[in-house]
């Protein structure tokens, strides 16, 4: 009897124990922090292994960090001037100091104990990172609101491996994806609050202004948001007054801020429809304000009068946008020259529409779209189940806008299958308990491991990615892959250290890390605002190479970079034959151009540029 005692007080003390960690599990902050910690660690551990590289592969990610050093170097808070790309003069950016700021502060303070190397390697790694605690805190509030304790680990677990895939939160991926996720998921949280607390909603409208203000990728979707708020409010009333004057406020109070915060004096006035401006501001503000005006003034009457009030809202903010920014109603790339939209735009894979994967990569378009369509076929099923129906009307617009802003640029596709998850979560709570209820139906079984499994993007991009493989045919199968030879690694550009700093012409996938690596200006680099940078560097390309000597010496140009493995050269050089580039792969180099040492194992040409005597 004494030896059964002590194991019988052992297994009491590690019941309490798994009691007291299960209770624990139960809280939103513990699960929340517990799941951030252990996917953090994992993407550390994972990405990090075999990393060559501590900046993304994306070409934003190296240009925010040319913009951040040359905002640790001392340009100005107010100067988004890019002064290395582009034409004379150098390029307007439209990205947000919001994000310059905390990647900076974390160089800064790291630079203190360590070589500027290894500071940006340490802060590239910790800023990406340190947002998948927000992403996960906000898809926990919201699992929990619609779904319960069940409901916010359904959603932390189907939100890890979406986090772990997209890469918007690997070390390095510093451009503002990943903290627009974040306050997608956030603004969302708040509007299904089933409570319609005031604070709730008084952050969706301070987490929809910093989006605005972030990129302007979002703003139809912080449309939806404002939208579907306004309709809320015009059919539940006083009951939903709070809720909307919150939001309202809040609102017109951050976008003002935010507009007068990062905003430079002298662009008060300009109206661009890439970033936050008079366009957005004044439209955010109109709209908020007249929002609050309503929920303040109009709540009390009945529910016609009530549309009637938001249907004026609607008309205020449509009317401003016709006079101050009608531009911004139409497509923000509609302006782009026909050669650029031809060469370059329709060949970045994040801005194709789901027409233009489906010609070029049919098997990824699972992984794009189908979690979000099946979240959007769930919530029309459950509204005509009449089973939470507003829970579900809110989750369907949303998630079906962000499903709509997906199909005509792939990227939309990380914000859709995201959303996705929520009305997912509900489902397999569902399928769980029915399955639970009758455990020798293996049928039912069936459904609940198969709705889990189509509610995660990577399993369909998994399934694609087989179909892919048995598509191969034999003879690209036995065909031995030749190693591709970079032409825009560190070593690679080491050519261009013989030269004093100038103006490099280069395809505009090589502008970033010549940016990045060297103190050179370049013509070109993948960015809508370089039009005329982009289209100089084609023309030298097109142009036979007598008459590309007048583009070079035109803009300035000190060297050439001839890449013949770039997909855009070889597409220039396919469309003109005579042209520089087609007469440079054949091995004719024009009397102006002075070839530079060539790095091993590179795949660029670097030409010095002399100007022939008139």
């Amino acid at each position: 009897m004494n030896a059964v005692q002590p194991i019988a007080d052992a297994s009491a003390v590690t019941a309490t124990r798994r009691n007291r960690l299960g209770g624990l599990l139960t809280r939103l902050w513990p699960a929340v922090i517990a799941y951030s910690v252990i996917l953090a660690a994992v993407i550390l551990v994972t990405k990090f292994h075999g990393a060559t590289d501590y900046v993304g592969p994306d070409n934003d990610d190296g240009m925010r960090l040319v913009e951040v050093r040359d905002f640790l170097a001392g340009q100005g808070w107010f100067d988004l001037m890019q002064y290395r790309l582009g034409l004379a003069g150098g390029t307007l950016m439209h990205w947000s100091r919001l994000i310059d700021l905390p990647i900076a502060s974390l160089i800064w303070f790291f630079g203190l104990f360590a070589p500027r190397e290894t500071a940006e390697a340490l802060a590239l790694a910790v800023w990406p990172v340190s947002l998948i605690f927000p992403a996960m805190l906000a898809m926990g509030v919201a699992g929990r609101r619609i779904g319960g304790v069940a409901g916010m680990h359904i959603a932390l677990g189907l939100t890890a491996p979406a986090i772990y895939t997209g890469n918007r939160f690997a070390p390095g991926a510093i451009d503002h994806h990943n903290a627009q996720l974040a306050l997608v998921a956030t603004m969302v949280a708040m509007l299904v609050d089933p409570e319609r607390r005031g604070w709730s909603y008084a952050v969706a409208g301070v987490a929809a202004a910093v989006a605005i203000a972030i990129g302007a990728e979002t703003t139809p979707f912080v449309a939806a948001v404002c939208l579907t708020v306004a309709l809320l409010w015009a059919w539940e009333g006083e009951n939903f007054a709070i809720a909307a004057r919150a939001f309202g406020l809040s609102l017109t109070i951050a976008i003002n801020i935010l507009f007068f915060a990062t905003v430079p004096p002298r662009l008060y006035s300009m109206v661009t429809c890439d970033n936050l401006s008079l366009g957005y501001y004044s439209l955010a503000a109109i709209g908020g304000g007249l929002l609050l005006f309503s929920a303040v003034f109009a709540s009390g009457l009945r529910r016609p009068l009530r549309f009637a009030a938001l249907a004026f809202v609607g008309a205020g903010v449509f009317g401003a946008a016709i006079v101050i920014a009608p531009q911004c109603l139409s497509d923000p790339l509609g302006s782009l020259d026909p050669m650029l939209v031809e060469l370059w735009l329709r060949h970045i894979s994040e801005a194709q529409s789901l027409l233009a994967l489906a010609r070029t990569d049919p098997t990824s378009v699972g992984a794009f779209y189908a979690a979000g369509l099946f979240g959007v076929a769930v919530c029309i099923f459950r509204i005509i189940q009449r089973d939470r129906v507003q829970i579900h009307l809110v989750l369907l617009f949303l998630l079906a806008t962000s499903w709509a802003i997906a199909l005509v640029q792939v990227r939309g596709s990380a914000f859709s299958n995201l959303l996705s998850i929520l009305p997912l979560a509900l489902l397999i709570i569902d399928v769980r308990r029915i399955s639970n209820s009758d455990s020798e139906n293996v049928a039912v079984a069936f459904v609940y491991v198969m709705t889990v499994l189509a509610s995660v993007p990577a399993v369909w991009a998994v399934g694609g990615g087989l179909v892919s493989m048995q598509m191969e045919n034999a003879a690209q199968k036995a065909t031995e892959p030749t190693k591709a030879l970079s032409c825009t690694s560190k070593e690679a550009l080491a050519p261009l250290a013989e030269l004093p700093p100038g103006l490099i012409s280069a395809p505009s996938e090589m502008g970033v890390p010549i940016l990045r690596f060297t103190q050179n200006r370049v013509l070109s680099a993948p960015y809508h605002r370089d039009q005329g940078g982009m289209l100089t560097e084609m023309h030298i390309g097109l142009a036979k190479p007598q008459e590309a000597e007048a583009f070079l010496k035109g803009a300035g140009v000190t060297a050439l970079a001839f890449c013949p493995k770039d997909l855009q050269t070889r597409e220039l050089a396919k469309l003109k034959p005579d042209g520089l580039y087609a007469e440079l792969g054949k091995g004719n180099i024009p009397p102006y151009l002075e070839p530079l040492a060539k790095g091993p194992d590179t795949g660029v040409q670097f030409f010095r540029y002399r100007p022939t005597a008139n």
